[in-house]
């Protein structure tokens, strides 16, 4: 896996906050997915990059453990 610096993964961040707006998405709805990235960043220490699959089914199995299906969902 490559490896990101903070610096690296708050550029990958921004590039997709602005692709979120460029979609004409709700300033709601672009709060919401740019939490999850920030949630998926801090989970995964900022090494975000190369994640697989399963290491994402694993980080959502995780996150209902803790929180309800609408707040993961």
């Amino acid at each position: 896996m490559k490896t990101l610096s903070q610096s690296d993964f708050n550029k990958y961040y921004q590039t997709q906050l602005k692709h979120l707006r460029l979609k004409g998405l709700r300033p709601k709805t672009i709060e919401a997915y740019s939490r999850a990235i920030r949630r998926i960043g801090d989970y995964f220490d900022n090494q975000i990059h190369d994640l697989s699959e399963q290491q994402l089914l694993d980080y959502f199995s995780n996150l209902l453990n803790t929180h309800s299906w609408s707040a993961v969902n």
